[in-house]
């Protein structure tokens, strides 16, 4: 399924149906009289989060969603019916735009969350509604109200709890791999991820989500590459794992400046990216010396000030400890959040 994350859509709410001016003329039925129903309200519009969905594909083709439309009254002081409202089903993440005013509407975050985007009209007013003392026989009757009618833009965020992220060819579809049941496509070539894989990484009776970015470069910020395209993905998550590949450097200064890049990236879109926990790990390690990859693990821990970790997915070297550490920082998060 072709992932799509952004898109336009018009929605137009039901139209309430007209009030009736119907009277009561029947014989040998001395009160007759005035007994037009109201129009029924017109159906409105709901947004609905939705498990199970992960991109906006569905709305590709059609552009234009309506609502039912309400009845019109009758006489016998016969009411319309409303319209039928209007359920779209959305992937949990997606944030709802007002196009014109670009005000943000509605940004659905928990599974089943329901919310009103575009109410319908009111019915129009029977003659019923008009009779009095002094107008026993009012021929008036209004007719319904147009529903909201708006353009809205749709946008996903993926929600997950740790993003992976680095240069192309970092190793983070390989390690997504073997830490989850995800199934991204592999190679050996740059941009071999083109969108975002979401994987669930289960520890005992714990489990949490990690997606992986496809890879960013240099100023991707500014829109190159695919980076720009993928960054918000990252903002709702509350730790990343930066991985950087070692296996083809020639000292640990040009390792550590390909961490320099992704770094620059991230703050140059936002400081709420920038300010995220981070976990660092020097991949693709299996063809290096154990005295090499412990002279630029130690290089890393000087110039960050922390602990960073050597991993081989391959192998599976670490890994164990990377999804432990994982787990940990996520926990503290929780913690964190709870006080």
């Amino acid at each position: 399924m072709k992932f799509i994350d952004e898109v336009k859509i018009k929605l137009i709410a039901g139209r309430g149906g007209n009030g009736s001016a119907g009277f009561r003329r029947e014989k040998f039925i001395p009160f007759g009289g005035p007994d037009g129903g109201d129009g029924g309200d017109g159906g409105d519009i709901y947004f609905v989060a939705t498990e199970g969905m992960n991109t906006l594909v569905n709305f590709r083709g059609k552009k234009t969603y309506k609502a039912g439309h309400g009845e019109g009254g009758a006489g016998r002081q016969k009411f319309g019916a409303f319209g039928e409202d209007l359920l779209i089903k959305v992937p949990i993440g997606t944030i709802i735009r007002n196009v014109e005013t670009q005000e943000i509407i509605a940004d659905l975050t928990n599974p089943n969350e329901k919310i009103l985007i575009a109410k319908g009209g009111r019915g129009g007013l029977g003659n019923l509604n008009f009779k009095s003392s002094t107008n026993q026989a009012p021929r008036k009757a209004t007719e319904g109200k147009d529903g909201d009618e708006l353009e809205v833009e749709l946008e996903l965020r993926l929600i997950a709890d740790i993003a992976l992220v680095g240069l192309p060819n970092a190793g983070k579809s390989t390690l997504i791999s073997s830490i989850s049941a995800a199934k991204p496509k592999i190679a050996d070539y740059p941009f071999t991820t083109l969108e975002p894989n979401l994987g669930v990484v289960s520890m005992g009776e714990q489990s949490f989500v990690v997606a992986d970015i496809p890879g960013l470069i240099e100023n991707a910020a500014e829109g190159k590459g695919l980076g720009i395209k993928f960054l918000k993905h990252i903002q709702r998550t509350k730790s990343l794992v930066h991985l950087v590949d070692v296996s083809w450097c020639l000292d640990e200064y040009e390792a550590f400046d390909q961490y320099v890049v992704i770094r620059d990236e991230l703050a140059k879109y936002s400081d709420e990216l920038n300010g995220k926990k981070e976990i660092v790990c020097l991949t693709k390690i299996d063809a290096m010396t154990d005295e090499e990859i412990e002279k630029y693990r130690k290089f890393f821990e000087e110039q960050l000030d922390k602990k960073v970790i050597e991993l081989s997915s391959v192998s599976g070297r670490n890994v164990d400890l990377l999804k432990t550490i994982m787990l940990k920082t996520l926990d503290s998060d929780k913690t964190s959040e709870d006080k």
